[in-house]
């Protein structure tokens, strides 16, 4: 069920109305007991976001009772180029002062199948629970051109049905592993940011919004947060088809 979706002119102006959506997410949590928990996605996207939150964004007094997770990670060490960790903390995390306890990153360099299992029990025990699963306030996906969402690609469907917090996944086409939160657990967050940008993201994006009962059924559509919002961020190209 889509609760709302909002187009946007330009990638920038995408990436500077939901850092201040997440900016008022943040302030409106505070004084709350609990922390704010957000997970991070990789992607273009993404990192244009990260710029915007980097250069207007770095109080560290705004981020203080934020604690940051990732969605999913490639099995790389944290300062490779492909890393999800180091684009967010290059140019985001790294330039508000943010205390490193407050940042929970995938350890892409660890055996996949044991950090997948660490990463479960970092998440369960420092986010809050509904249902039995972690609750995350705040969970950015972006959307691949296969489909795919987190590191859940086309066949993998199952992980929208494990039983695990975070589990291994495999590129189709690389064959290269990554590690990723669950279908059940991204479908438990308070509030779930769906970000598509560029002309080459139209067709699955209509797709996915769009798609009547006869199409085949591909992972980001099964992005249903149970009691929370699901909101879509695109810019007027990845719209253009809707």
């Amino acid at each position: 069920m889509i609760s709302d979706i909002r187009i946007f002119p330009t990638h920038d102006l995408l990436a500077q109305s939901l850092a201040d959506d997440i900016c008022e997410l943040i302030n409106n949590h505070a004084g709350k007991d609990s922390f704010f928990t957000i997970a991070l996605s990789g992607g273009k996207t993404p990192d244009l976001l990260f710029s915007v939150l980097g250069k207007k964004y770095n109080d560290k007094s705004l981020w203080g009772n934020a604690r940051f997770f990732w969605v999913d990670e490639r099995c790389v060490p944290p300062g490779d180029e492909e890393s999800n960790f180091r684009k967010a903390s290059d140019l985001f995390l790294a330039k508000t002062g943010i205390d490193q306890k407050q940042i929970f990153r995938i350890r892409g360099e660890n055996d996949p199948v044991i950090e997948a299992e660490r990463y479960s029990e970092v998440v369960s025990d420092n986010t809050s629970q509904k249902r039995g699963l972690p609750s995350f306030n705040l969970i950015l996906l972006g959307l691949g051109e296969d489909g795919h969402t987190a590191s859940i690609f086309p066949g993998n469907e199952k992980l929208f049905r494990s039983g695990r917090i975070c589990d291994v996944a495999v590129h189709p086409v690389t064959g290269r592993k990554r590690i990723t939160l669950t279908g059940p657990v991204l479908n438990n967050a308070e509030n779930v940011f769906f970000l598509a940008s560029g002309i080459n993201k139209a067709v699955m994006v209509k797709k996915i919004l769009k798609g009547g009962e006869s199409e085949t059924r591909l992972p980001a559509s099964y992005i249903n947060p149970v009691e929370g919002n699901l909101i879509w961020y695109l810019d007027k190209n990845a719209a253009s088809m809707l």
